[in-house]
């Protein structure tokens, strides 16, 4: 492995890629650590104390890297982006225009870009507003003022350097897309989870509890085990392609499959259950400032109401993203016009018929998964580990994006003949 991960990085051209990642990557979390200008450092650190074990905002904090915590340049992340891309891909079903578009090839996708841009600029001005009257809410609570003087000027300049941050976010994540190795998005997302896995392994070993310090490495090892396992495995569908004859030339012909991953929307559903479960405590949260006291404890992370609640959104999510994703009419009539046909099944609709009743089979594991992966973890070990360094909806997300990462820089070394990293 380590003999063809340095032979991997004599190619020139795929070393410049990973010295590209890694440097974005580097100011994105450096970003993550620079203050926004006109807050207080006494108000940061009473901010601090409300984003402990428990807290509504305790996962959007482990998403942006602890940026939201200390009210940094970047305390938005790409989770606006993110929001903003899966909202687009969602309307893209329902608004005829946004469909249309999307049937145009890439000069569709670019406008449908730009619009995603748009749509992010709205969402991270509305959520740097919320956030900076919430946490004044917090800082006045704890009798230290986070923003002095709080007038129409200071607000305004904290708004305007938060969804600028968040702006910034967005362009190294495209940046990283088109010019590094992997997707952007997802390594941004990867890289803040990554940098609490210290305070997690220091948690861990601190901690007084010696069931929990000999059976977390076990469990984490499980939880990588079934997504790695999960991840990879798909139904492969058999495809025969029709012989035709041009002139006095045989073509086409031959045999391949069409690949159905158990879990076609990879950890959408997790990410979006999450930022839905935490909008009802968060809004208590603003509106009455005791912790124990009801939707914000009913609803603590952690609580069996939060875990059947994530529970149910990721089944529902990832039955809905998949068939967002996944066409199986377009796929049969794809399938029609180039020749292609599955043995035993007669082209058209018939074929559609099958591929969904394929799809459903398989999707239902996949969300059983995906909810039993995010969920368990929580319910084992959320009351006794202060940080989600170890939490499932973590691990998931960061072994899911480094099998991507994985894969892409195994086609890469492909296409120079070079033997890859999966055997």
């Amino acid at each position: 492995m380590i003999r063809i991960l340095t032979g991997a990085l004599t190619v020139p051209e795929i070393r410049k890629k990973i010295g590209f990642t890694l440097a974005l990557l580097a100011l994105y979390r450096i970003g993550a650590q620079i203050p926004v200008p006109g807050v207080s450092e006494e108000g940061v650190r009473a901010i601090q104390e409300s984003f402990g074990s428990g807290s509504a905002l305790q996962l959007l904090n482990v998403f942006s890297g602890g940026a939201l915590s200390q009210i940094a340049i970047f305390a938005l992340g790409i989770m606006p982006y993110i929001t903003a891309s899966i909202v687009l891909q969602l309307l893209q079903v329902v608004v005829p225009s946004l469909e249309k578009l999307k049937q145009e090839g890439e000069q569709g996708q670019q406008r449908i870009t730009q619009y995603t841009r748009y749509l992010t600029v709205a969402l991270a001005a509305g959520q740097s507003v919320a956030y900076v009257f919430l946490f004044r809410t917090f800082s006045d609570q704890a009798g230290e003022p986070l923003i002095d003087p709080f007038n129409f000027g200071t607000v305004f300049m904290i708004a305007v350097s938060l969804t600028a941050g968040a702006m910034i976010v967005m362009w190294m994540g495209e940046l990283i897309t088109q010019r590094g190795v992997g997707n952007g998005m997802s390594l941004m997302i990867f890289a803040s989870i990554v940098s609490g896995l210290p305070g997690g392994v220091s948690n861990w070993w601190q901690s007084g509890d010696q069931v929990f310090k000999v059976l977390l490495p076990f469990l984490v090892l499980a939880v990588i085990a079934a997504v790695v396992f999960i991840q990879e495995g798909q139904r492969r569908i058999p495809i025969q392609y029709a012989k035709r004859v041009i002139g006095r030339r045989m073509s086409g012909g031959g045999q391949t499959y069409l690949p159905l991953k158990v879990n076609m929307a990879n950890v959408i559903p997790v990410i979006f259950a999450a930022s839905i479960m935490s909008i009802p405590p968060t809004i208590a949260q603003f509106i009455t400032h005791d912790p124990a006291n009801g939707v914000q404890e009913f609803l603590r992370y952690g609580s069996w109401a939060y875990v059947a609640g994530e529970t149910i959104f990721i089944i529902l999510f990832t039955y809905f993203y998949t068939a967002v994703t996944f066409n199986p009419v377009e796929q049969a009539d794809n399938l029609k016009k180039y020749g292609g046909f599955i043995p035993g099944v007669r082209p058209g609709r018939p074929t559609a018929e099958f591929l969904d009743r394929i799809l459903a089979r398989l999707t239902f594991p996949g969300a059983l998964y995906l909810a039993a992966v995010a969920a368990l973890p929580t319910l084992l070990f959320n009351q006794t580990t202060q940080g989600f360094a170890f939490g499932g909806t973590s691990l998931l997300i960061v072994v899911g994006v480094a099998l991507d990462t994985v894969k892409q820089v195994e086609a890469q070394l492909m296409m120079r003949n070079y033997e890859g990293f999966l055997r």
